[in-house]
């Protein structure tokens, strides 16, 4: 498609992906909040070994020459790492009331039957609250304005599914930006 805005691909721990944040310029678009998703398909038993570089470059085919958007959602979150797929400091496609003004990150799995709270889906959770806490405190984002996909009014599937809590993700990552601040990883906000 002649109007895509083309994928960054690449894999991040979350220290790292803190790292990698910072070094963005957020001038060109910044969003007002962020919106979490999940992939229902495919589910974690589907990626026993999380996303791979070749799983990436499949969603991007999917997104851009099946669906013909313009672009995907900003991150793609397994249990062992954050993937950047739509440059963050531009719009993405993946809710269609706030695709101009959030961020989107999609957590592999189908939390309407997978768990979330142990084995990989809690660790997919755990990468999911770190990479919102980096984006959160470098934008100056309240964690509070984070948004299911299944809140946007023009959608009409659970997602992500019900075993995604909101506020008990908000806690996790209010927790981990008082601990950051606190000087165990300290998050600098982006002027």
């Amino acid at each position: 498609m002649a109007n895509w805005k083309g994928i960054i691909g690449t894999s991040y721990s979350p220290k790292e992906f803190d790292s990698y944040c910072h070094e963005l310029s957020w001038t060109a678009w910044r969003p007002s909040f962020i919106v979490l998703h999940n992939t229902a398909i495919p589910t974690l038993a589907q990626r026993p070994n999380g996303f791979t570089a070749q799983h990436i470059k499949s969603l991007e085919v999917f997104y851009r020459d099946t669906q013909k958007w313009k672009s995907g959602p900003h991150l793609f979150i397994d249990d062992r790492l954050i993937w950047v797929f739509t440059p963050l400091t531009v719009s993405g496609t993946h809710s269609p009331s706030w695709n101009k003004v959030a961020l989107g990150i999609e957590m592999l799995g189908n939390f309407e039957k997978e768990d979330f709270t142990k084995g990989r889906g809690l660790k997919v959770f755990q990468n999911t609250a770190a990479a919102l806490a980096t984006l959160n405190a470098i934008l100056g984002l309240d964690p509070y304005t984070m948004r299911l996909h299944r809140e946007d009014p023009l959608t009409t599937h659970a997602c992500p599914g019900k075993g995604v809590r909101k506020l008990e993700i908000i806690q996790k990552v209010q927790d981990l930006m008082v601990q950051r601040h606190a000087g165990e990883h300290p998050i600098k906000p982006v002027a």
